[in-house]
């Protein structure tokens, strides 16, 4: 029997639970986790989808969505806005 690689990305199929893995990505220890999270719900969405509505290359986007990476603000922010989503902060409990 041949299993398929598991992908993160083909469970987000609703606002709710990609606010929800968003969320939990943000709250890890690694600041990366967060960027590869955003990478997965690009994918999610569509890589072309998303690379058309922030003006930048796939490649640049698969790049910038990942662990290690360090994208600028505008980036991120175009990236959020662009899979409909948008950047709030909260009070610690």
């Amino acid at each position: 029997m041949e299993f398929r690689e598991f992908d993160v990305s083909d469970y987000l199929t609703d606002e709710s639970s990609i606010a929800e893995y968003l969320d939990a990505a943000l709250e890890e220890d690694s600041p990366g986790a967060f960027l590869e999270a955003l990478g997965h719900v690009a994918k999610a969405r569509g890589m072309t989808q998303i690379s058309a509505a922030t003006g930048l290359g796939r490649e640049s986007l698969y790049k910038a969505l990942t662990n290690d990476a360090q994208p600028r603000y505008d980036t991120i922010r175009r990236v959020v806005e662009a899979l409909g989503l948008r950047i709030t902060i909260t009070p610690a409990p």
